[in-house]
């Protein structure tokens, strides 16, 4: 079996930090090239990673026959473009979340995946930790009978990122729901099997993120309000097809006394919560508290790479495919369109 060969597009943060690193752990996989915007930021990279190729134009990374798959780990509004012309070229495509901007994008990546054969799988590394399988196995064993509701929580008292292109809509789409509103709204969906959305009524807001005064506090990660121009909280109530319905709550900063990470079930049989993993149930005339134990250390994103090249060598279904990264983005836009209109959002499919 001769090695797959990986190109890089983008060596920023997460590219440094998880897929490079992620790639090179596995055996028979080699990562080949860099491609950057920024040559000086590729050629450290590069020479970080001892990776031997490396360019200011992705596209000429795309043009070499050896590789067989491609990372995009470039901000948001380039997402679409990188990963069709990736596809078009022959390779498979891991992009990191959110798949694009809005649903059209993300549809046009899907006709491009389809259309060359190739695999295209969405960067939504929380769904393959230990905890969140262990729950999805005991959701499909029909542990928690009919799942009626769930809640999703990614809240952060001072948690504005103020490196890269987060607070910048121009490049990055959105801010706190599609930074880490879109991770905590694919995981809770993941659990709960992706229901089919039907209408959305939700809030995004800027309350934090555009006052000098709050940057200028003690605690949490310094920000530039000057290039804050994205949201910094959001809320939704989304409803699915069948009666289940679900609440989305996430923030960059908000004056909380307790950050949350979580993802509740309500089941009519039981219910569930990511952090930390547990199962609540009725048995034997009480009720009980199940709690996962012994389950495997897995760094989510070193799990997806893994997956991803699995996938790519035996020829399996994507892990997280663009089909169900296309739902979770068709309710952040209507999360946005009816925050703008005050009107809740009807989805059709």
């Amino acid at each position: 079996m001769r090695p797959l060969r990986v190109g890089i597009i983008g060596s920023g943060g997460i590219a440094q930090s998880r897929h490079i690193p992620g790639y090179q752990r596995l055996e028979k996989v080699e990562v080949r090239a860099l491609a950057d915007v920024s040559p000086e930021a590729a050629r450290q990279a590069a020479e970080r990673f001892s990776v031997p190729h490396m360019f200011a134009d992705y596209r000429d990374l795309l043009a070499m026959s050896e590789i067989d798959v491609v990372s995009v780990c470039t901000p948001n509004a380039f997402h679409m473009q990188q990963t069709v012309d990736a596809l078009r070229a022959g390779k498979h495509v891991l992009v990191e979340k959110p798949i694009a901007v809005n649903a059209v994008e993300a549809r046009k990546m899907m006709r491009a995946a389809t259309r060359a054969g190739k695999l295209l799988m969405v960067g939504y590394n929380n769904r393959f930790t230990s905890a969140a399988q262990a729950l999805r196995r005991a959701v499909e064993a029909g542990a928690l009978g009919e799942v009626y509701f769930a809640e999703g929580i990614a809240t952060r008292r001072r948690g504005i990122p103020g490196w890269g292109v987060f607070t910048q809509k121009k490049l990055s789409g959105g801010g706190a729901l599609v930074d880490i509103g879109v991770h905590i709204l694919d995981l809770t969906l993941y659990l709960m099997g992706f229901p089919t959305p039907v209408s959305v009524s939700g809030v995004a807001a800027a309350k934090i993120g555009p006052r000098p005064e709050m940057a200028k506090a003690l605690g949490g990660w310094p920000w530039d309000p000057k290039k804050f121009d994205v949201d910094d909280f959001g809320a939704a109530f989304v409803r699915f097809r069948g009666g289940a319905s679900l609440v989305l709550k996430t923030s960059w900063a908000g004056h909380i006394g307790e950050e949350g990470w979580n993802s509740i079930l309500w089941g009519t049989d039981g219910g569930c919560q990511f952090s930390p993993p547990a199962i609540y149930r009725q048995e034997y005339g009480s009720v009980v508290d199940v709690t996962p134990a012994m389950l495997p250390e897995v760094v989510g994103h070193y799990e997806e790479i893994r997956l991803f090249i699995e996938a790519v060598r035996k020829g399996l279904p994507s892990p997280a495919p663009a089909e169900e990264a296309l739902v979770t983005q068709s309710i952040l836009d209507a999360i946005y369109q009816s925050s703008r209109t005050g009107r809740e959002v009807k989805l059709t499919r």
